[in-house]
């Protein structure tokens, strides 16, 4: 027997053990991957159906129902309308541990009607439009958890692949209702992604939000005729809103705050007895947040008293910040690296050379698609209410070259690129980071348990988990 012949019995059984699941971890990897591009212009064609149909929160009726259709098809249990919401739905396939999630987002944008062109075209005036991509978050969550799928059931290994339909991120909550539910108390890890303008895998966080609507109620009356008589509601919507623009000073610098006026009134001759504001606040720390939303409501009473007037006020969402999981975080980005960037042909060059042109000095450069971002903890201004996932269970989230480099989140061009191939190349490498991802997860377990440890670790011994929304049902009219 030759020497190089004899090495192999000089390993470890547990290196051999270790060596042969890894052999086994690309194999898989290799089967999810080629499912995935398979099915690439089928899933191209459902991103396109939901980018179409444009719903947004809570009114995702033909969203949801096309994605479940397609996870039922594909030989998942759904079950449809959980934690109260009719568009909230869990996908399932397998049993026992571990249990890997991912989620679905579906809704639109109010106002940000785009076609798939370069230069701004609303399809339908004052329409709503998926300038988040969430088209295309959805349907790359749903293949990725489909070729998951697939291979457990291939492998016939152990373990659970979840799905979770999520309705109504952008301002109402969806995930938070389904969290407070219990929904995720029996998950291992959540795999995520969001469409963007770069391929970054880093850990950020971001900040905690609570929105309401504030409703003043006052006393009509002939606006020239009996100005006296009248207690005006609209009045009071402005002195709160004055009271909270001066409170801008005194606040920590991170905190954002804005509203916009959602009723003001009919016609200027009658003084109005309603009138409304719909409210946001933002930070970091929830714990400060609630300090800050506290001024923002006794500036609310104050209003109210000094016109004369009645207020309640109704909270439509309340999310927590992401609390990064760094463990996961490095397995997303080791994938990513090992698949590489996007690369756009000559048509998608070009639409992208043009519409670069209407992006008002756009932060990163055309080309950049191609490249993975560099690993590094970071920090958005925005809100998610994938937040309080996060606190519940370890979560990592990705993001991909969706949009052209430089293209602003909620803009008619991130709607343009959502609805062509430029979009839909991002969304193919998003499903396969996750399910490469997935797998991973299935196949180390002591990964799933140092991403617990870190968890646990960072929210802290003390922790709690509490809504920001309180016990309030789902808003499901929020946008109506």
């Amino acid at each position: 027997m030759t020497r190089n012949a004899a090495r192999p019995s000089l390993l470890a059984p547990a290196l051999l053990l270790a060596l042969a699941g890894t052999a086994a971890a690309q194999s898989a990897k290799e089967q999810v991957i080629r499912a995935i591009d398979a099915r690439q212009s089928r899933d191209a064609d459902i991103a396109h159906q939901i980018w179409t149909f444009a719903e947004v929160g809570y009114q995702e009726t033909r969203s949801s129902a096309l994605l479940q259709q397609e996870l039922k098809e594909a030989g998942f249990k759904v079950t449809s309308g959980v934690a109260g919401i009719p568009t909230a739905f869990i996908a399932e396939y397998g049993s026992g541990k571990p249990v890997i999630a991912m989620y679905a987002e579906f809704d639109a944008l109010p106002g940000l009607s785009q076609d798939a062109t370069p230069e701004r075209k609303p399809i339908a005036d004052g329409q709503p439009g998926h300038a988040c991509g969430h088209n295309l978050l959805g349907t790359a969550s749903t293949a990725a958890a489909i070729a998951v799928k697939d291979w457990l059931a291939s492998s016939k290994r152990p373990g659970t692949i979840r799905l979770y339909g999520t309705p109504a991120e952008e301002g109402g909550s969806g995930k938070v209702y389904m969290v407070r539910a219990g929904l995720f108390k029996d998950v291992d890890a959540v795999l995520a992604w969001h469409p963007g303008d770069a391929n970054n895998a880093s850990p950020e966080t971001n900040l905690a939000n609570v929105s309401a609507k504030f409703r003043f109620h006052g006393v009509s009356a002939h606006a020239a005729a009996a100005p006296d008589k009248g207690r005006s509601a609209l009045d009071a919507v402005e002195a709160m809103d004055h009271m909270v623009n001066l409170m801008r000073e005194h606040v920590p610098q991170e905190t954002r705050i804005h509203y916009v006026i959602t009723n003001g009134g009919k016609a200027p001759n009658v003084v109005p007895d309603f009138a409304e504001v719909y409210y946001y606040a933002r930070h970091p720390d929830p714990r400060v947040l609630k300090e800050i939303w506290d001024r923002i409501v006794k500036a609310a009473e104050g209003a109210a008293l000094g016109t004369g007037t009645t207020v309640e006020h109704e909270i439509v969402g309340g999310t927590y910040a992401i609390l990064p999981n760094e463990t996961l975080a490095r397995v997303m980005d080791a994938n990513m690296r090992k698949l590489g960037g996007i690369h756009y042909t000559p048509q998608e060059q070009a639409f992208a050379e043009q519409l670069r042109k209407t992006l008002d000095h756009p932060a990163r450069p055309l080309g950049s698609q191609a490249e993975i971002q560099p690993f590094a903890p970071g920090f958005t201004s925005a809100s998610t209410d994938a937040g309080d996932i996060s606190w519940n269970v370890p979560m990592a989230e990705i993001s991909t070259a969706t949009w052209v480099p430089g293209t602003p989140a909620h803009s008619w061009q991130a709607v343009a690129a959502d609805g062509m191939s430029i979009g839909a190349k991002g969304m193919n490498l998003a499903a396969k980071v996750l399910a490469t991802s997935a797998i991973d997860l299935f196949t180390t377990p002591a990964t799933l348990q140092a991403a617990r440890a870190e968890l646990e670790k960072k929210r802290g011994p003390d922790f709690t988990y509490t809504p920001l929304l309180g016990d309030r049902q789902p808003a499901l009219d929020y946008r109506s």
